[in-house]
């Protein structure tokens, strides 16, 4: 077995779940190779959990989405419920040999079996232990216009560094983030402003997502106006997505234009709070810097920041509720066309780079270095 499978799943189980002794922990395999399944089994185990595993794949999941049945997901998610509510932590590997596998599935089918499974997803995100992680394949590879050898080596780079290091600067942003009022956000084809007093902050580095790197809070639900481009392309229900701009007024999303235009107004149609924003986060990941259509590395590129049309976190919670969460990324480095973002008139980061004192630690020379 790879070395590096067991460095990986040890950083999973001891510092991303910081499993318990006799906890119960779901491993969730999406296409990966078994030896990364007997990692996480032995590594739960050598920690004093109890493992179970689910393993699904891609093809199938497709076909079953596909010919669609009426109360077909209604019914997997009353048993799949009463699952997560039986374990204390959730463990999710998804590897992906196409990430247009459901490119060709009606989309009103890929809606209703996600408003089936609302429910589950709700309950392991804001009552378990959770940690999600992508695995390294060609299709990743491609997508990144990588090597398949040199993008595994960056992957296991990336998803095994020192999170660590992260921890004073992002604590830091934290709290400057829970103390704020006003954020504006500005550059090319961008000015937004938006509140998030009262919304509180979350520091993300490494318990919930493999790569990590980020700090989220939440624009108060009607508070948002302005427009923005976002120049990282996006992948969101098997469908592709670039140069996707948004305006806003009075919180609601009124135009959305770009690529794909068509199908990306029918997901924010999706129901009322999928026109609504449910996160604003600033990523500051040192080793990735280029958008590769895979959200769980894209939203923590250093130098950038999401916003999320659809669902809130309950742990930065602004009301609004929606089966869509939809994480869309812009690069504020130079090479982007850089930009800049203020706290209540103060400048914070400029051209995606931290300027305050106490954040440059956050920036990717610091990290590195550090």
């Amino acid at each position: 077995m790879d070395s590096r499978y067991k460095q990986l799943a040890d950083v999973l189980v001891q510092f991303s779940i910081q499993l318990k002794k006799g906890e119960k922990v779901l491993i969730d395999g999406f296409d990966i190779p078994e030896n990364m399944v007997l990692a996480l089994i032995r590594s739960v185990r050598s920690n004093g959990g109890i493992p179970f595993v689910n393993l699904q794949n891609a093809k199938v999941n497709r076909e079953l989405i596909h010919h669609l049945e009426s109360g077909q997901f209604e019914c997997q998610s009353d048993w799949e419920l009463h699952r997560m509510q039986s374990i204390d932590a959730y463990i999710a590997v998804r590897g992906s040999d196409n990430i247009f596998e459901m490119s060709d599935v009606n989309p009103e089918h890929l809606v209703s079996a996600s408003r089936a499974m609302k429910d589950v997803m709700d309950h392991r995100v804001n009552k378990t232990k959770w940690v999600i992680l992508r695995w390294p394949t060609n299709a990743m590879a491609q997508q990144a216009m990588m090597s398949s050898e040199a993008f595994e080596d960056f992957f296991f780079k990336v998803c095994t560094q020192d999170f660590s290091k992260m921890e004073v600067g992002m604590n830091r942003l934290k709290d400057l983030m829970s103390q704020t009022d006003l954020v504006e956000i500005k550059g090319p084809d961008t000015d937004l402003s938006f509140s998030i007093k009262g919304i509180g902050a979350v520091a993300c580095g490494g318990r919930k997502n493999i790569p990590d790197g980020e700090v989220f809070s939440c624009p108060v639900k009607e508070s948002v106006e302005g427009f923005i481009r976002f120049n990282a392309p996006t992948v969101y229900r098997g469908i592709s997505f670039d140069n996707i701009a948004l305006k806003f007024k009075k919180g609601k999303i009124v135009e959305a234009s770009g690529s794909n235009e068509t199908a990306l107004n029918a997901i924010l149609d999706s129901d009322p709070g999928a026109r609504y924003i449910g996160e604003f986060a600033i990523g500051f990941n040192p080793l990735i810097l280029e958008p590769m259509r895979d959200i769980l590395f894209d939203e923590k590129i250093a130098g950038s920041f999401h916003f999320t049309p659809g669902q809130a976190y309950e742990d930065t919670d602004n009301g609004n509720r929606s089966q869509v969460h939809w994480d869309m990324v812009h690069i504020q480095r130079p090479e982007y066309g850089g930009g800049s973002i203020y706290f209540d008139g103060t400048l914070i980061r400029e051209d995606g780079l931290f300027v305050s004192e106490e954040l440059k630690c956050l920036n990717p020379e610091a990290l590195l270095n550090n």
